[in-house]
């Protein structure tokens, strides 16, 4: 799905225009497109709210009638959800409104989650929740205890229709979601080439490669992002202002990226009497030139190591949320080397340039094989003008479906659960006070061994059986050797350290059906693991009607991972094997009690 770029007008809008009416067949549909209507509304202001996430409000009547709109226009005015209000008056009652993200509660005052309240809003309906984990569901428990419905996309029903809206909504805020999941600025790197490859001629010439059309998109743009990174080089050769020039709205902020400082004393960037310009570069060069740009008002940040990384570690902690790259190839493959950049956008002109040495947009990235090659995520295609504007991402936006199971999903997996209001235990390490429920607790199994022999074995722990499961049944001496291996290591972590470095170096020794069974080999290696130890199973029935977590910060499909938007498959599988165990207990007791 394609980002459009449109300059904002007024942030209210109040419409009265039918939908496709309400009913058991497109009450889904119509929920996903009022929250895509919410997510274009967002869209209009993108740039300007900054730090902020972008916010879109749609409020419709019972009959399907869209009664008011509004966005939020900039940090520091009236949220989206106040200026719905506002537009809609009176037909509010009764109401639902569509939101593309959970309201944040960033300045103690409730303003938007009151002005719902206070309209007589029935119904909420939720894009994402939001992707700061301190506001993350704040604001729908709070929604929820004034006795408003409230409906997250995804997490009560799942639909190709619903997804799609999710995803808009997703797209809209993937700057805030970057940020919030990586410690980096969301990055785009932005370029035009010609169409066999290149980005200037061999002399360096590069004015103009694309057309008007596409010019002006990429001043768009800018205006969507907190400030535009070159290198040196393209300070040296191109002289640019790097502004957003579409007559109104935001301005980047200029940043030159520079290790040796050797540039010009005339150049636009010095100007900063619009738009500071800040420049990068490694502690200790050019003293003395550093003095001359302080001089002019530019800003210079020395750093010990001058890489990608760093320097979008640094911004992050100045709080720019989204950065344009529009640099040459060999900061380009830099920056994608250090993986941060997160989206390409490249117009690409029906022009045929040639030359050996003409510069291609992105320098060597150490590949020898196609199989080696980057694939964009999501890609778009666009006619501009007579240039074709190609996007994709890099890295895909983080799935902010949260730290546990989607609502739906926990209930039947373990009906004790109640969605809404249900606690969270997390645990992570062996000695943390749920620690016996990590597949590393040191609690021995006794398994078949998978082998073509049945017999039993015991394994030191979960984590050794499962990682030597990896390689069970394969002819390979090799396998035979690893399974062995990791059966005997000493500890959980040697275990799977010697199971996941095998299935990186040498795939060709895991089983075939692995991507389809390692769940139920899990599965049946913890339910050995609760069943052999009383007290681990009584601690697990304790915890009826929680939610578990397995709070790893790095496991993105076992545990939460970072931000706590990884998959928990660890902490599904011990609610489902609770709810057996529960269920069982109801059925003995009934048992007991008919006799």
């Amino acid at each position: 799905m394609a980002l459009s770029f449109r300059i904002c007008s007024s942030p209210l809008i109040c419409r009265a225009t039918l939908s496709n009416g309400e009913n058991g067949r497109n009450h889904h549909a119509n929920d996903a497109a009022f929250i895509r209507r919410a997510a274009d509304l967002a869209e209009m202001s993108a740039g300007l709210t900054s730090p902020h996430p972008n916010f879109g409000c749609v409020i419709t009547t019972s009959s399907g009638k869209v009664a008011g709109e509004g966005y939020l226009y900039a940090q520091g005015t009236k949220p989206a959800e106040a200026l719905a209000v506002e537009a809609a008056g009176e037909f509010c009652r009764g109401s639902t409104a569509y939101l593309n993200m959970e309201p944040g509660d960033c300045h103690g005052d409730h303003t938007a989650v009151s002005a719902l309240v206070q309209a007589g809003i029935e119904r909420v309906v939720v894009g994402i929740r939001h992707p700061l984990q301190h506001l993350r569901g704040s604001a729908i428990r709070e929604l929820r205890s004034q006795g408003i419905e409230v409906n997250v996309l995804g997490e009560d029903f799942e639909s190709k229709v619903l997804e799609d809206a999710r995803k808009s909504c997703l797209l809209v805020n993937a700057p805030l979601i970057h940020r919030a999941c990586s410690r980096v600025p969301f990055s785009v790197l932005k370029y035009a080439m010609t169409l066999d490859g290149k980005i200037a001629a061999s002399s360096g010439h590069a004015a103009w490669i694309s057309s008007k059309l596409s010019r002006t998109r990429v001043f768009e743009l800018r205006g969507r992002s907190d400030a535009v990174i070159v290198g040196g080089n393209t300070v040296r050769q191109d002289d640019p202002r790097l502004t957003a020039r579409h007559g109104q709205g935001h301005t980047p902020t200029r940043i030159v990226m520079t290790q040796s400082l050797d540039l010009p004393e005339k150049a636009n960037l010095w100007d900063v009497s619009e738009v500071p310009t800040i420049i990068v570069t490694q502690r200790g060069a050019r003293k003395s030139y550093q003095k001359f740009l302080a001089s002019k008002g530019v800003e210079v940040v020395e750093f010990d190591m001058l890489n990608p990384r760093e320097v979008m570690e640094y911004f992050h902690l100045r709080g720019y949320l989204s950065i344009l790259w529009e640099c040459g190839g060999t900061l380009a493959a830099s920056a994608i080397s250090s993986s941060v950049i997160h989206k390409v956008v490249a117009f690409v002109a029906p022009k045929i340039i040639g030359g050996r040495n003409a510069p291609s947009p992105v320098g060597d990235l150490g590949m020898v094989e196609m199989t080696q090659a980057l694939n964009l995520i999501d890609v778009s295609y666009e006619q501009v003008g007579p240039d074709m504007l190609v996007s994709g991402f890099l890295q895909p936006i983080p799935d902010l479906i949260p730290i546990i199971p989607s609502e739906d999903a926990t209930v039947e997996i373990d009906p004790s659960v109640n969605p809404f209001e249900s606690s969270i235990i997390f645990f992570y390490k062996t000695w943390d006070p749920y620690g016996s429920f990590s597949n590393f607790s040191p609690h021995p199994i006794q398994m078949p061994c998978g082998g073509e022999n049945d017999d039993y074995m015991t394994w030191s722990s979960v984590e050794h059986y499962y990682q030597a499961n990896k390689f069970v049944g394969v002819e390979n001496p090799m396998a035979h050797d690893c399974v062995e291996k990791i059966r005997t290591a000493r500890s959980p972590e040697e275990a799977a350290l010697i199971g996941r470095s095998t299935l990186r170096q040498k795939p060709e020794l895991v089983r075939n059906d692995w991507e389809d069974v390692k769940i139920e080999v899990m599965y049946m290696a913890l339910k050995c693991k609760f069943s052999t130890y009383p007290h681990l199973k009584s601690m697990l029935l304790s915890t009826a009607g929680s939610v578990l977590v397995e709070s790893s910060p790095h496991d993105l499909f076992w545990g939460g991972g970072r931000e706590g938007e990884g998959l928990n498959y660890l902490g599904r599988l011990l609610m489902q094997l609770r709810s057996e165990y529960l269920e069982e207990s109801s059925v003995s007791a009934e048992n007991t009690s008919s006799a």
